[in-house]
């Protein structure tokens, strides 16, 4: 043997040896990544192989879908907060004014400010929420109302706009991952999805219940405890005909869901805690209805440090427990209340049990709207797995007999190569952590049949070779060399519209895209290089190469 030939089958076997060893001595940890685990029995190298491929959802079951987050309701949510805020920093400037509302999502007028006070109240705006040196950098434009109104209005610029819609899609990423964490799935995706339209793209492997998924994804869960003004009322219209038909100021009026009755309430606009003050939350048994259940929460340090003297300031009143604009609870303030609380209500333990967890993971900033779901039986998945694997089989089959006796022993050269083509692809997709999907598979079924055509014209080429009356090696070497310029134009250009697929495609396709390029790039190396070594291997064994078996 050559030494060149040597570097040749160092670097082949090295190849395989590197193959091997990723798809069959690694397995999945308990902690949920990757540990080496050297397999001693059968079971244990098929649980490390079956561990070392990930199945997509057609193949494996479960839960696709395309999420849009409605990014104008945060910025609506921002202004409300703004606006809220205004009220209280105005009083503790000593600032009059007779209101302050919003006329849009985007827009804050302040009216109704004394005439006297107009210049302290423009330094005020300017310094707080227009300045570039304040927190927000100049976050909104001041103008000025008609004379009349006697006031201002703040604009939300156009950039802060963007930075709110931004802020809203990666903190519903961030909450629908812990969301999705805590109900134990494994393997999920979320992510952000397409190009601008803030959507997210969720994949849970091996779901068996999307209903429920659903509900706890979709729940905004915004809780918050505001102080009772007024109530209960039978009817919405005999709240307003109480008032003359108009609420008084920094009031709002909301629906409660009590024990299953419909009543309403006059409740404080502003909140005294809310989910983000939240520190956890669980379900259990509510001792006052047996078979209820409710959920127990304790806050933060933070909110602990302002329930507790408005809850002392306020002993005797009633708090409402307000969950997505409903009110949950109503009760009064027997004593000082520092950390904790509870939602009642008729609640089943599963119900409570999920609403604990949206609770412990957050609110969502904004709703999220369905626009794409596909559920994938696991049955369903375990037929594509088998389908797939019949045609891969099928196709892999067909070709180690068609090679061997149309090419004879040439043939042979061909179904090695092509079997070193998969266990490369195999590998690939191991330690990268790609996903095979069913259109994957397709991606495999094509790769054989590229590598076969790869074959085909390097044979073809050495036929035509020997019967120009070329030697054996010679035939050979140029066989190799002048299909090598046809392959290698093939196989690139069936690459880059892999690529493109990828990069513009859905999941599906991208998997189709990853497999059929692993594969073609692995054809490169297999038909070309290995292929090649075979044939030198076999001719350098004989003295006077004067046959090849093609």
């Amino acid at each position: 043997m050559t030494r060149n030939l040597r570097w040749k089958a160092t670097l082949i076997f090295g190849v395989i040896f590197v193959c091997l060893f990723g798809l069959l001595c690694f397995r999945k940890g308990t902690g949920g990544g990757t540990q080496f685990a050297f397999p001693t029995s059968t079971d244990e190298l098929r649980r490390n192989f079956g561990d070392r491929i990930n199945l997509g959802l057609d193949l494996r079951g479960g839960m696709h879908l395309i999420l849009q987050v409605q990014v104008e309701e945060a910025v609506n949510s921002e202004t409300d907060q703004v606006a809220e805020r205004l009220r209280t920093l105005l009083r503790e400037e000593a600032i009059g004014f007779g209101s302050i509302r919003k006329p849009d999502p985007t827009h804050i007028q302040i009216s109704g400010i004394p005439a006297e006070q107009l210049g302290q109240a423009r330094d005020f705006l300017q310094v707080n929420y227009t300045s570039p040196s304040t927190v927000g950098g100049g976050t909104y434009v001041l103008g000025s109302l008609p004379t009349e109104q006697s006031g201002f209005v703040l604009e939300m610029t156009p950039s802060l706009q963007v930075q709110v819609r931004q802020e809203a899609l990666r903190n519903s990423i961030q909450t629908l991952r812990q969301r999705i964490d805590a109900l134990g799935v494994s393997e999920p995706t979320i992510a952000e999805h397409g190009r601008g339209e803030w959507e997210i793209l969720v994949q849970l492997p091996g779901v068996d219940d999307p209903a429920r998924v659903k509900s706890i994804l979709q729940s905004t869960a915004m809780l918050e405890i505001k102080l009772v003004e007024d109530g209960p009322f039978g009817s919405e219209g005999e709240a307003l005909s109480t008032r003359g038909g108009i609420l008084p100021p920094d009031t709002m009026l909301l629906r409660s869901l009590e024990a299953g009755t419909s009543s309403w309430y006059v409740v404080s606009r502003s909140s005294v805690v809310t989910g983000r003050d939240l520190r956890n939350a669980r379900a259990s048994a509510n001792p006052e209805t047996p078979g209820s259940y409710e959920i127990d929460f304790t806050l933060s340090t933070d909110g602990a440090a302002r329930f507790g003297p408005f809850t002392e300031r306020n002993v005797g009143r009633a708090l409402a427990v307000v969950l997505d604009n409903r009110i949950r609870s109503v009760a009064n303030i027997q004593s000082r209340i520092d950390d904790s609380g509870r939602i009642t209500g008729t609640f089943t333990f599963q119900e409570a049990a999920d609403l604990a967890l949206v609770l412990r993971s957050g609110s969502l900033p904004a709703s999220i709207k369905y626009l794409e779901e596909r559920t994938v039986g696991p049955s369903l998945g375990a037929d594509s797995i088998r389908a797939g694997f019949t045609a891969v089989l099928v196709g892999f089959v067909g070709v180690v007999l068609f090679m061997p006796i149309y090419y004879r022993r040439s043939g042979i050269n061909a179904v090695i190569s092509l079997m070193l083509n998969l266990l490369i692809l195999l590998a690939v997709l191991a330690y990268f952590g790609a996903t095979l999907t069913l259109p994957g598979i397709a991606g495999v079924l094509l790769t054989i049949g590229m590598a076969v055509d790869a074959n085909v014209l390097v044979f073809e080429r050495i036929r035509e070779e020997l019967r120009a009356g070329k030697s054996v090696v010679a035939a050979m070497e140029n066989g190799f060399d002048r299909a090598f310029t046809t392959i290698f134009d093939t196989n690139a250009t069936t690459i880059i519209a892999a690529i493109f697929l990828f990069m513009f495609g859905t999941g599906p396709v991208k998997g189709f895209a990853v497999t059929l390029t692993i594969g073609l790039l692995a054809n490169l190396f297999t038909a070309v290089y290995v292929s090649r070594a075979i044939f030198e291997f076999v001719l350098g064994r004989q003295v006077r190469p004067s046959t090849l078996s093609i």
